[in-house]
C-alpha cells in the first residue's frame, strides 16, 4: 500500500504539532507576561527612559543563555533521544512560569526575578528548539517532510499571534493568571509530547568525545556550501531588512496614527506570513526551490522599500502582508533544505547553529534598525534595508552556486 502523503495522516506528527502550538502560544504569552512585570516592577522606582532600559535587558538575557549553550544543545539532540531531549526541555520552561505563579501569590517578585526567569527559559528552549525541529524528520517519510515543516510553521505563527492576545487578556485578570496559563499550556505541552512513540535516530558517527563532536557540527556547516548559503541568507536578510523595531515610529511620526495603526502594523506582516504558510501546507514548492528562496528573499527587499516609501495606512499594510508572504517562503524552503540536506545525526548541531543565527539575527537587526534610523532616518534607513536585502539574493547566488541549482527537495543529498 502507498504510504500517505499528508503529515497529519500520522499520529505522532499530529501529538507533535499539537505540542508546538501549546509550546508557542506559552512562549508568546509569557514574551506579553515578563514585558509587563518588568515594566511594572522598574516603574515603581524609575522614570520611563530608565524603565525603557529595564525592558531592553530582556532581549539581552534570553539571547545570551542562547549563545552560550547552543554547542552543547545541538550536541544533546545528537547524543540522546530527541524526544527525551524536548520533554526535559519543556519540563524547564514550564518551572520558569510556575514559579512566577507562586511569587505572585506570595510577596510578588523582583526585577532579578524576572530577568531569571527569562533567562532559564531561553536557556530551556535553547535546548528544545533543536531537538523540536529534528524530530518531523523521523516521524513522516522524506517525501512529506517539507509539507510537515509548512504545518509546522503554521503552529509556530498561529501560537506567535494568539499567544500576546492571550497573555495580555490574562495579564489584565492580574499577573499571576497570565504566568498560570503559560505554565498550563506547557504542561498540556510535555503531556502531548509523552503521546510520541519511540523513533528510530542515527547514532553519531566517528570521533566519539564530545568536543570533537561539537567541533564536527561547526565544521559540516562551514564546509557545506547549501546549508551555510541558506542559514546565513536567512540571518543576513532579517539584519539588513527588519522593520519590526521601526514600527512604533512609522505609525506615530509617518502614517501618523494611534495604538490602533501600530496593532494593524503588528499583525499585518503575521497574516501574510500564516495566509502563505497554509498555502505551501496545501501546495508544497516542489520544483527549483533553491532559486524560489532566492526570489523570496528579493520580494521581501521589495516589499520593504514599498513599506518604507508609504504613506498611506493600506498601502503599509498590503507591503507588510507581501513581506511576510515572501518570509514565509524563504523560511520554509530553508528549514526543509537544512533538515532535508543534513544527516540525521547531524540534525541537532546543525539545528544549533541554525537557531543561533536566527537569534543572533533578530536582535542585532533591532540594534541594526536603531542605528541607521539615527543615522539616515527611519525611512532612510528601511530604504537601505530593503535595498541591502535585493542585493544580498543576488550576491548569495554568486557565492553559494549551491542555492539556484538545488532543483527538488527529494534530489537534495545528505552526506
Amino acid at each position: 500500500m502507498t504510504a500517505p502523503r499528508h503529515p497529519f495522516a500520522y499520529r505522532d506528527f499530529r501529538y507533535l504539532w499539537m505540542a508546538r502550538v501549546c509550546a508557542m502560544l506559552a512562549h508568546s504569552g509569557l514574551v506579553v507576561a515578563l514585558g509587563w512585570a518588568v515594566y511594572d516592577e522598574a516603574r515603581l522606582s524609575m522614570g520611563i527612559g530608565a524603565a525603557a532600559l529595564r525592558l531592553g535587558l530582556i532581549g539581552l538575557v534570553q539571547f545570551l543563555p542562547i549563545l552560550l549553550l547552543s554547542p552543547i544543545t545541538g550536541l544533546a539532540a545528537d547524543r540522546f533521544d530527541r524526544r527525551q531531549v524536548v520533554r526535559l526541555a519543556l519540563l524547564g520552561q514550564f518551572l520558569c512560569p510556575a514559579a512566577l505563579t507562586l511569587m505572585e501569590m506570595g510577596p510578588g517578585q523582583s526585577l532579578y526575578a524576572l530577568y531569571g526567569a527569562a533567562a532559564l527559559f531561553a536557556a530551556a528552549r535553547a535546548f528544545y528548539m533543536p531537538a523540536m525541529n529534528a524530530l518531523p524528520a523521523a516521524l513522516v517519510p522524506r517525501e512529506t517532510l517539507p509539507q510537515a515543516i509548512a504545518f509546522s510553521a503554521i503552529a509556530g505563527r498561529v501560537g506567535g499571534i494568539l499567544g500576546p492576545v492571550l497573555g495580555g487578556f490574562a495579564y489584565a485578570a492580574g499577573a499571576v493568571w497570565a504566568f498560570a496559563l503559560c505554565a498550563a499550556l506547557l504542561a498540556t505541552a510535555i503531556l502531548l509530547q509523552f503521546q510520541i512513540r519511540p523513533i528510530v535516530q542515527r547514532p553519531i558517527q566517528g570521533d566519539r568525545r564530545a568536543l570533537a563532536q561539537m567541533i564536527e557540527g561547526f565544521h559540516y556547516v562551514m564546509g557545506n556550501g547549501l546549508l551555510l548559503g541558506a542559514i546565513s541568507l536567512d540571518m543576513f536578510a532579517v539584519l539588513l531588512g527588519g522593520t519590526n523595531a521601526l514600527l512604533p515610529l512609522f505609525a506615530r511620526d509617518i502614517l501618523h496614527m494611534g495604538p490602533e495603526g501600530l496593532g494593524a502594523l503588528r499583525a499585518a506582516a503575521s497574516t501574510g506570513a500564516l495566509t502563505m504558510a497554509g498555502w505551501l501546507a496545501w501546495q508544497p514548492v516542489r520544483d527549483n526551490v533553491g532559486r524560489k528562496m532566492l526570489v523570496a528573499v528579493a520580494i521581501y527587499g521589495i516589499a520593504t522599500i514599498g513599506f518604507g516609501l508609504s504613506r498611506t495606512l493600506f498601502l503599509s499594510l498590503l507591503c507588510l502582508v507581501v513581506l511576510g508572504a515572501a518570509d514565509m517562503v524563504s523560511v520554509y524552503i530553508r528549514q526543509s533544505l537544512v533538515q532535508i540536506a543534513t544527516p540525521d545525526d547531524r540534525r541537532g548541531r546543525v539545528g544549533a547553529i541554525s537557531g543561533l543565527f536566527i537569534a543572533g539575527s533578530n536582535e542585532l537587526g533591532e540594534m541594526e534598525s536603531g542605528v541607521a534610523a539615527a543615522l539616515l532616518g527611519p525611512v532612510g534607513a528601511v530604504l537601505l534595508g530593503g535595498a541591502g536585502a535585493i542585493l544580498l539574493a543576488g550576491l548569495w547566488a554568486r557565492l553559494f552556486p549551491e542555492l539556484p541549482a538545488a532543483r527538488r527537495f527529494e534530489q537534495v543529498d545528505a552526506n
